[in-house]
Order: C-alpha cells, then structure tokens, then sequence
C-alpha cells in the first residue's frame, strides 16, 4: 500500500504579516469539527511553513497537489500518517528544502518524523509518533522495531522463516479489514485523546506512589507531563544506579517486570483506601473519579487542571488508570520479546523456525486481548474477525492502527495464504453482499515495504 503525490505550481496559503515578523503562525483553515483529506495535506504544509519561512522575505512556493495510493481511510492501517507524511515531503521538495548536497538543507529521518507528528496534530489527534516514523523509516522485507525514548531509534527485525524438506517457507502478514470506520478525531474525547490523558494520569499517580520526581513545568514555564516510560526510566535508574539510557534489553525487561507489580497500585480501590476513601467494590472497582485521581496527585485543583487538562478535551466519568497503564507495560514486554525471538532465530542455525512463528502467533493473540479487555480500543467486529483469523489458520491475530475498527493483521504461513483469505472471506459476515473486487480490497497479503521517498520527474 502507498500514498504518492506530485505538485506543481499554484496558491495554497496566506498569512497576515506586519514588517518584517509574522505576527502568529501559518494559518491553513484547518476545521478539526469537520475534517476532509484535504485537511491532512494542509496539515502537511504546517511544519513546511513554520519551519521554514519565519520572515515578510521569505515566501512559499505555491503548489497544486495531486494524490493517489491504496492505503484504505479509516481502517487502521495509517492512513491520515501516510497523507501528512506525503504531503510533508511534497511541500519540502516543491520549496528546495531536500538538496542533499547542500548540508544546510539535509532533512534527517528523524526530523521528518518530528515534524510530521507535529504536522497532523493540527486535526486534532495527539499521536504518539508510531504511525508516522513506520511510514518514513520502513525498509523493504523487514519488520521495524521503534522507540521514542530518549530519543528516536530504530532497529530492523527479520522475521524467520521455516524451511521444510522441499522448500523455505516465509511467514506473511494478511491484513482483513473489518469495514467498521476507524477515525481517530470522531470519538476522541472518549477515545484517543482519553487513552492519552489516562496514560498521562497513571504516570502521575506512579511517579507521587515511588516517590519519583515529577517536573510539571519547564524553565519556559511551559507544562510538562511525565509520560510512562519517563517514569520506568526514572524507577530504573534508581533500581540499577549504573545503568543508563538506552538501556540494555535485559535491564528494560526485568525492570518492566517490577514495574508491573508498582501498577497494581493504581487500582481504583486501592486509591480509594490510600486517600482515606471508601471502597466502590463494584464494576466501578477499577477505575477512578477526575476528583479522586487529584486528590491522589498531590496537586492542588488549578494546576491539575492546567497541566493535565488544559490542552486537550476529554470526557469519562471513571478514568481507567489500571486497565491502561497495565496494557502499555505488558504491551511493552511483547514487543521486546517479540523482537528477542525473531533475533534468536537469525541467528539459529536450525532448519525450523516453526516454534519460533507459533511464539510470534501467541504474543500477537495475547496483544488483541489485552487491547479488548484493558485498553478497551478493539469492537465486537474486531474481536469476531480475529477468531476467525485464527480458525482459519493464523498463528496469531491482533488489530492494527489506532483501533475502534480497521483493520486486523494476521501472521500466516505462506503456503497457506490462499486457503486462509478463502476462510476468512467466506466466515466473516461483514463480507457478505460484496463485490469480489471491493473483498479483495479488503483482505490481502503484505510484507513489508520502503518507508517514504521522493522522485523528482525531469522532462
């Protein structure tokens, strides 16, 4: 799947100035209420704009923007990344930012991805960044290991494959899309941007429980709020004083494994009876009142209220700081066990990696559990779409993207590729009535591509 783009010459975007500063930034009449794709290229252009022409002297190029691809909208397969990310790089190379031969306009990967996270969250959608530096830092026949912190790095991971007495056989990822719409600013008071601001909240509480240090401001007096991994780095570095960032995959391991246990504090009794309050011992048990959580804080109302929930609208009665934070922890371990098999496979020299993708298969299953029942981002569909994933052959299967919809990935054998899709085209009811042509838009097999690039046409 991929998101092309070409451009030419025409007039995208006005700004007010006076002399020779600008008086704010760009402004490209982005309505985050009623979004369209042009909307996501607009969103592209910000970073371009803001980055770039800071003065009355300097002007953009304008540009007409034509775009193709096959990524389907809102099915969790990063879609609207795909559009900034493209629109991004188009408005860079229309404007000469991308000479490489020129030092003082070498874009690095890593600055493309900043900016891009940057970029799309003018729709309104506070995104961690995965999206965006898989669409950009991706390489051909490899799967991508990721991490933000303390910076942006990334790893290449083979998957392994299996090699019988007559051939090699290579695991491939089947993607079959629920056709339940995944968009991630309709819903995100209640969905996305609530994931953030919970995850945000177990942070807090963590780091006040094991008496971590917690800035909440900035020396710009610019809020800051501890994320989660902050907080493990911090537990960390006090739990191996010698150790620093990055860690060594067996200290982030077993660190995360006694972090884990720390979680158990935020269940929503447990807070309840820290802060001298009653017990619900109801469904309500785990989660926690936006009254409860400050009280727990150890802040006063006013700055709770300014650096957690100034900046972003969010709405829930019981915010569910357990369920989350355990689901990021344990999600946490997967992927890093995830990576030490496909790692302990390269370099096997065993003609069977078959146990190896069986492992691969159950961290994958174990993933759509813990995002059904405790981060709560999967739905009915997705749910029944990816049993029947498995009853038809997958070694595992999980939802991808955002959630709430899309799209499921599964890891399938390649000799049972075509048998698999047949399966799930016939089981899953939301097939049903379908042309052939918009099914097989629906289900297929992928491996792993080129991140973004750009190719300048000459006459």
């Amino acid at each position: 799947m991929s998101t092309h783009t070409t451009s030419s010459p025409n007039t995208i975007a006005t700004q007010e100035r006076r002399g020779l500063h600008l008086e704010s930034d760009w402004h490209l009449e982005i309505d985050t209420r009623e979004l369209r794709w042009e909307s996501y290229v607009k969103a592209g252009y910000y970073g371009v704009l803001n980055n770039y022409f800071t003065s009355a002297s300097a002007l953009p190029q304008p540009a007409d923007i034509l775009v193709t691809g096959t990524v389907p909208p809102g099915s969790g397969v990063s879609s609207s990344a795909a559009m900034v990310v493209a629109s991004t790089l188009a408005f860079l190379a229309v404007n000469g930012k991308l000479d490489e031969t020129d030092p003082a306009k070498r874009l690095t990967k890593g600055q493309l991805v900043t900016m891009s996270v940057d970029n799309e969250k003018r729709v309104g959608v506070n995104s961690g960044g995965m999206d965006q530096a898989a669409s950009i830092l991706s390489t051909a026949n490899s799967a991508l290991y990721i991490s933000f912190f303390p910076s942006l790095a990334a790893e290449l991971v083979t998957l392994p494959t299996t090699v019988s007495a007559t051939q090699e056989e290579e695991a491939v990822f089947v993607c079959a899309n629920s056709l339940v719409v995944s968009d991630k600013v309709v819903g995100a008071k209640t969905r996305y941007n609530l994931r953030v601001v919970e995850n945000l909240l177990a942070a807090r509480l963590l780091s006040t429980h094991l008496g971590l240090p917690a800035t909440f401001y900035t020396s710009s007096l610019t809020p800051h709020r501890p994320t989660l991994r902050e907080v493990v780095s911090a537990f960390l570095t006090r739990r191996y004083p010698d150790a620093v960032e990055p860690f060594s995959e067996q200290c982030l391991e077993s660190g995360l494994e006694m972090f884990l246990e720390e979680v158990e504090v935020l269940r929503g009794d447990t807070v309840r009876l820290a802060v001298g309050l009653p017990p619900l011992q109801d469904e309500r048990e785990s989660g926690l009142t936006l009254d409860e959580i400050v009280k727990a804080s150890e802040m006063d109302q006013e700055t709770f209220r300014e650096v957690y929930l100034s900046w972003v609208d969010v709405e829930a009665t019981y915010f569910q700081l357990y369920k989350r934070a355990r689901h990021i922890i344990t999600e946490s371990l997967r992927v890093l066990e995830f990576r030490s098999l496909c790692r302990a496979a390269s370099a096997s020299s065993t003609t069977t990696n078959l146990p190896t993708l069986e492992a691969l298969g159950m961290l994958m299953n174990g993933s759509q559990e813990s995002c059904s029942k405790s981060y709560d981002c999967s739905c009915p569909e997705l749910d029944q779409l990816t049993q029947i994933c498995r009853d038809s052959g997958a070694l595992g299967s999980r939802l991808t993207g955002a959630g709430w919809g899309g799209c499921t990935v599964s890891l399938v054998p390649s000799s049972h590729v075509d048998t698999f899709i047949q399966s799930v085209k016939e089981q899953y009811p939301g097939y049903r009535g379908l042309s052939e042509e918009k099914i097989n838009e629906a289900v297929f097999a992928t491996r792993p591509g080129s991140g973004a690039s750009v190719y300048k046409l000459t006459d």
